[in-house]
């Protein structure tokens, strides 16, 4: 079966690729430096043309409000307008748990607007939901650093190693559509606070974490379930002091 791989060459686009063609399929990166550019439109008829499928997990490179939303607006507008023309019969996207519970994000309100038009295209689709992957937990730091200070709300989180993920968006893309949404998480739940300070001291990266309740999630409030999977979640594997420990 021939699956065309939006984002195809990025961290889970490239792993993706990978674990599809191991399972015997015809996997093909789509990216600007294959020649396909879903802003512009360039090279999506060649790239889908005889797939059966198409996994996007193509991400914005600005995470400011209105670039993003112009991102995800035009590119999947585009591809699922290429994906009708070409007889595409599955649609597999990649977003965020919670996602509807964090709309002051700027960014998530974007991938919300990317998850509307999906569903409102008549194509079938799978949508698979993950909770942050371990290799964010960095710039989630970022994100939340003034100074030398990181302020992070003690809410609950479970993070999914990037591999897991991989497999997640592959077993979606072989198996029927689900015309909704998936989740998958990892094995273990942190304190949002806790992890990111455990993160840093692995890293000796000298930045107080701090916490506070009221502290913002990429420009959302968070509660302290706002960021965990519903109970029907794929539970992953790999376990995040495991991946820390090979980090070091």
């Amino acid at each position: 079966m021939k699956i065309v791989v939006v984002g195809g060459t990025g961290l889970i686009g490239s792993k993706v690729v990978a674990r599809l063609q191991e399972n015997g399929h015809q996997a093909v990166p789509a990216a600007p430096n294959t020649g396909v550019n879903t802003l512009t439109g360039e090279g999506l008829g060649e790239a889908l043309d005889g797939a059966s499928v198409v996994v996007d997990v193509s991400n914005s490179p600005s995470f400011e409000d209105d670039a993003a939303m112009e991102f995800f607006h035009t590119s999947t507008t585009n591809l699922l307008k290429a994906e009708d023309a070409a007889g595409v019969t599955h649609h597999v996207a990649l977003s965020v748990v919670g996602l509807d519970r964090l709309q002051e994000s700027g960014y998530l309100r974007a991938k919300q607007a990317q998850e509307e038009l999906i569903e409102d295209s008549g194509i079938a689709f799978s949508i698979v939901h993950a909770t942050q992957f371990f290799e964010f937990v960095p710039g989630m730091a970022d994100a939340a650093t003034e100074g030398d200070t990181v302020r992070l709300a003690p809410v609950r989180i479970r993070p999914v190693h990037s591999d897991d993920v991989a497999a997640a968006v592959c077993h979606a893309a072989s198996g029927t559509p689900v015309n909704g949404t998936v989740e998958v998480t990892g094995p273990d739940e942190f304190r949002l606070d806790d992890l990111v300070r455990g993160a840093l001291a692995a890293r000796n990266d000298t930045r107080t974490v701090v916490t506070d309740p009221h502290a913002r999630y990429f420009g959302a409030e968070v509660e302290e379930t706002t960021l965990l999977p519903g109970p029907d979640a794929h539970v992953a594997e790999t376990r995040f002091a495991d991946w820390l420990a090979q980090q070091r």
